[in-house]
């Protein structure tokens, strides 16, 4: 480890929501302070595909919005899974490199897999190894609300050893299936908020919770 490595933050590639954009993504972190986002590099990324449909966001973000993979109704067939991942991939290996990610909604529920998928040596091949995950209205693709494309058939198959930070809504509509993933993680640590399917504000409990996470990162990122 260099001395210029250990002063770096922990980079983070964040991957924002279904039908959302990189800079809806950037504004809502803004609702956690900047005394904690200025601990972190966080650099965010547009996924590869315009919006198909009607966003969530319409009336209080502009767009253009934006989607990482689409599946049908039941979530039963995926289409531009892999695609998806190799462009993510592609995006690191030309600016990382990167330590761990960060993932909101659909995000979330890619970033939860990928540490599973790279063991196994299936994606993320030419870049390093994800040290941890933020993981904010997650769900696990393979659970009750998703059904694993056949890349992610294994990817909960071993417990994921990663650190992880778990952001729970009481009121989200897909809190059963982020408290379901915890379940793939060894030690996760769990933020509960009291807001819906959003980046919530952290009271102050969920910020030293979230502080503490930060510097057990730090000197994952530094190792």
């Amino acid at each position: 480890m260099t001395e210029s490595r250990a002063l770096e933050k922990p980079r983070i590639l964040c991957l924002h929501g279904f039908r959302m954009s990189a800079k809806i993504l950037e504004t809502q972190m803004h609702k956690w302070p900047e005394s904690l986002l200025e601990k972190l590099d966080l650099v965010y990324l547009d996924a590869p595909y315009p919006s198909m449909g009607k966003s969530g966001a319409e009336g209080v973000f502009d767009p253009p919005y934006f989607e990482w993979f689409q599946g049908n109704q039941d979530y039963t067939e995926y289409e531009n899974f892999k695609e998806c991942i190799d462009f993510i991939e592609d995006f690191m290996v030309k600016n990382g490199p990167f330590d761990g990610l960060l993932g909101f909604s659909q995000g979330a529920v890619l970033a939860a897999a990928l540490p599973g998928m790279q063991a196994e040596g299936l994606v993320f091949t030419k870049v390093p190894e994800i040290k941890f995950l933020i993981l904010i209205s997650g769900a696990k693709l393979g659970g009750s609300k998703f059904s694993a494309p056949p890349l992610a058939a294994n990817a909960f198959s071993s417990p994921v050893k990663c650190p992880s930070l778990h952001v729970i809504g009481e009121n989200d509509l897909v809190k059963p299936d982020s408290i379901a993933l915890l379940d793939s993680f060894v030690d996760p640590i769990i933020v509960h908020h009291l807001e819906d399917h959003t980046i919530p504000r952290l009271d102050n409990q969920s910020l030293e919770d979230v502080n503490n996470f930060i510097d057990k990162i730090q000197n994952h990122a530094t190792a």
